[in-house]
């Protein structure tokens, strides 16, 4: 048996996860900082290095007392080291590295898009469909739409040219006075509306496969400011949701969703405005990869990321994708250390091991 405990702290999530033979969860332990950052309405990097030292250890024995495995069962040590946070990450990776080195184990550093694009094997079904296939991973930094010819093969096809779809969402839910994270927010407000009340653009780009939401974020602005003129804080304030996809996922110390001084919406426009918005991005996804699948002639199609929880895409994928839709569970959409195992397993069988002087990449690409 093939033990894998992957580490996870990329962003503002402490996780590990025991793993066997790369589809079976032994154990997975995540230590959230939600509630921390709330009142920052983003993660604030520096809070969330020094929560990371805290609670990696209390994590990590509680994945492998759960999993009740001894170290001389594992197999390899598997540790996030890119794309994310610079401070988050040299918390796993070097804690990792310790481990890895005291117990003789081989050490293997995994994307963190590849995290959780591997969430996937965890599903029998998936195991099943034969390459190629295609990805779309839509996160708080990310959406990237690939085409996957194996284990560890990727072609990007296209990629967002400003906000991901995370971090849309975000943005938009800190205008309309929702809490954060913004995407359950969304989704929470948006059951209550109608998506066909407001009208809201889709981009139009050259590259058929780039994603663009800065205009959408800005329609829902302007739609805001016609109810309430005075705000006027432009959305690019907003500081991302998942900084384990980006370096500079930033919050500044600021309480308060709404600019100072402005009324909030009624709950219906509020409602309405969430379920329009929420509408059109994901259409905007589904259509990309609808023509993908197609085009690429691929034999089934994975979702990833935390924004793969939304239940509105996950239900529109399934039924306009025409080739079998693989997604997590929406428990695993969101950062954990279960695809940083099953990623572990798969380099390991494939002896890609990496060296002690392996180091975090803050913008660590997939392709």
């Amino acid at each position: 048996m093939t033990l894998i405990l992957g580490i996870e702290t990329s962003c503002d999530e402490t996780a590990a996860a025991v793993i066997a033979n790369g589809h079976e969860i032994r154990s997975s332990v995540v230590a959230s900082q939600i509630d921390l950052h709330r009142q920052y309405g983003g993660v604030f990097p520096e809070m969330a290095s020094r929560q990371h030292v805290m609670a990696i250890q209390p994590v990590i024995e509680q994945a492998m007392s759960d999993a009740q495995a001894k170290w001389d069962d594992l197999s390899a040590i598997a540790v996030t080291y890119g794309p994310g946070l610079a401070g988050s990450l040299l918390v796993g990776v070097n804690v990792a590295k310790g481990l890895a080195y005291g117990r003789g184990l081989p050490l293997i550093g995994v994307n963190h898009l590849e995290a959780h694009i591997a969430t996937n094997w965890l599903d029998a079904s998936f195991q099943e469909l034969p390459f190629p296939l295609l990805c779309m991973v839509v996160s708080g930094g990310h959406t990237e739409l690939l085409l996957m010819g194996g284990y560890g093969e990727y072609h990007l096809l296209g990629s967002t040219i400003d906000d991901a779809a995370g971090e849309a969402f975000d943005k938009v839910a800190r205008m309309l006075g929702l809490e954060y994270p913004g995407g359950p927010a969304i989704q929470r407000a948006a059951a209550k509306g109608n998506p066909a009340s407001f009208s809201f653009p889709r981009a139009r780009l050259d590259h058929r496969y780039d994603f663009s939401f800065s205009g959408l974020k800005t329609a829902v602005l302007r739609a805001i400011q016609q109810y309430e003129p005075s705000l006027q804080r432009p959305a690019d304030k907003v500081p991302r949701r998942e900084g384990a996809d980006s370096q500079s996922a930033g919050a500044s110390p600021r309480r308060g969703a709404r600019a100072s001084g402005s009324r909030p919406l009624h709950p219906k426009t509020v409602a309405d405005m969430a379920a329009s918005f929420q509408a059109v991005l994901v259409d905007t996804l589904v259509t990309k990869a609808r023509q993908a699948a197609t085009e690429y002639e691929v034999h089934g199609m994975l979702l990833a990321g935390g924004v793969a929880a939304n239940q509105l895409l996950r239900g529109r994928m399934k039924a306009a994708v025409p080739v079998p839709v693989c997604m997590p569970p929406v428990a695993l959409a969101t950062d954990n250390a279960t695809g940083v195992g099953v990623a572990g397993y798969w380099a390991l069988i494939q002896d890609r091991t990496d060296d002690w002087d392996l180091d975090v990449v803050p913008n660590l690409r997939l392709t």
